[in-house]
């Protein structure tokens, strides 16, 4: 599945304007830490978080995820969206909560498994 796949199917809203859409999504990783993403994200995964600052696109770009969600409708900040922009790394956000999110993300991937 592609990131664009994901955004039409969970009605997304894209974020970074200018960051291709084209990723393949291999999986998603949930947490609101970012040394437990940093230790367990893999590349290619989307990450589902409630964080809106600029760490998370360093992060992001560190890990090579396909995408970060940003969901229970907070909004990324300035700053956030202009880095991830800068490293190429699609911010999406989601009114749904990550709970909600990530288990239609889960049966969109074993659907597509």
């Amino acid at each position: 599945m592609k990131v664009r796949d994901l955004v039409r199917a969970l009605d997304l809203k894209v974020r970074t304007t200018e960051c291709s859409l084209d990723g393949e999504v291999t999986g998603a990783y949930c947490s609101d830490m970012l040394s437990d993403v940093i230790g367990h994200a893999s590349e290619g995964q989307v990450w589902l978080t409630i964080q809106t600052h600029q760490n998370v696109a360093a992060v992001a770009s560190l890990l090579n995820l396909s995408a970060v969600v940003v969901t229970a409708g907070k909004e990324p900040s300035a700053e956030l969206l202009a880095k991830a922009q800068r490293e190429g790394t699609p911010i999406l956000t989601t009114d749904r909560t990550t709970f909600e999110a990530a288990g239609r993300l889960y049966a969109l991937l074993s659907r597509d498994g």
